[in-house]
């Protein structure tokens, strides 16, 4: 639910929040002090150190002011330590509540990989690596990713396919994640990036998900923010493979191609012998990342 007075599309202040509430005191030399009951900073304390006033920052998280200066989301960005990317988010935040104008070149999702990319896909083998569109739908994949997802149910219904879907609507989602609740939420993030809500098919996709999920989608689509992560760690116990540890990367291609391959590799030792295993191939084809 959105905070009373506040509008269901707040992305702007549903980030700035999620972000002052992530950030400790300590983070940014302030004291703790006894009995805070707020996670994170204050209200106060972010809007004393971005030179706004208390109001100001009550507005803009609340969605009563959606065009905040570049001064201030400068100012802002600066006192809450956000990353380059988070930066850029921020700033299509606030450029996506402008009517008429839409980085997106097509309405059509875009499902054409082109022939260098599946190239790149093919050198990837044996690692599990797909590449996915905005809607989150498989496009193609290596064999190694079909070992992977295929056994899980993932792609029962072939390419394309769509992870959120299954993984609100399968029943067996829950148990091959073990941290559905997080998983769910890096899901409905990536769902939401960029000005989703003028995107017809993520809106469809969105519409189907809120009657086939119910609260379980529709929670995380009013409180988490719509910033998918780079990379992480993700576990997963596999039908066939058992436990396993799995470290992804998130690797955009260009802008034209609205698309991002997505590569998993064993993040230890064990997880490299049982993919091999699975994959059928010797020790050692697939090494664990370190670090």
């Amino acid at each position: 639910m959105a905070e009373s007075g506040a509008p269901e599309d707040n992305e702007l202040g549903l980030f700035l929040r999620s972000r002052r509430e992530s950030l400790t005191p300590a983070e940014v030399g302030l004291p703790s002090g006894p009995r805070r009951r707020t996670p994170g900073l204050r209200r106060a304390e972010l809007a004393m150190l971005a030179g706004v006033s208390v109001e100001y920052l009550t507005r803009l998280e609340q969605g009563r002011d959606r065009h905040p200066s570049a001064a201030v989301l400068s100012a802002l960005a600066e006192a809450l330590r956000l990353t380059p990317r988070e930066r850029v988010h921020l700033n299509r935040l606030v450029k996506s509540v402008t009517p008429g104008f839409t980085c997106r070149g097509s309405l059509e999702s875009n499902r054409l990989v082109r022939p260098a990319v599946r190239a790149v896909l093919d050198q990837l083998e044996p690692a599990p690596a797909a590449v996915l569109n905005r809607l989150g739908e498989v496009l193609a994949c290596t064999d190694g990713y079909r070992r992977l997802v295929g056994p899980t149910g993932q792609l029962d219904d072939g390419l394309p396919a769509v992870f959120a879907r299954y993984l609100f609507t399968d029943p067996r989602a829950r148990t091959v994640y073990p941290d559905w609740e997080h998983k769910a939420d890096k899901a409905v993030a990536s769902l939401k990036q960029g000005p989703y809500r003028q995107d017809p098919l993520v809106v469809a996709l969105i519409d189907e998900l809120t009657v086939t999920a119910g609260a379980e989608f529709t929670r995380r689509l009013a409180t988490v923010p719509g910033l998918p992560d780079t990379n992480g760690t993700v576990r997963m116990e596999h039908p066939e493979a058992g436990p396993l540890r799995l470290t992804y990367e998130r690797l955009e291609l260009s802008a034209d191609d609205d698309q991002h391959i997505l590569i998993n590799l064993p993040a230890d030792e064990a997880t490299a012998t049982a993919l091999d295993a699975l994959h059928g191939r010797r020790p050692g084809a697939l090494r664990a990342v370190s670090g």
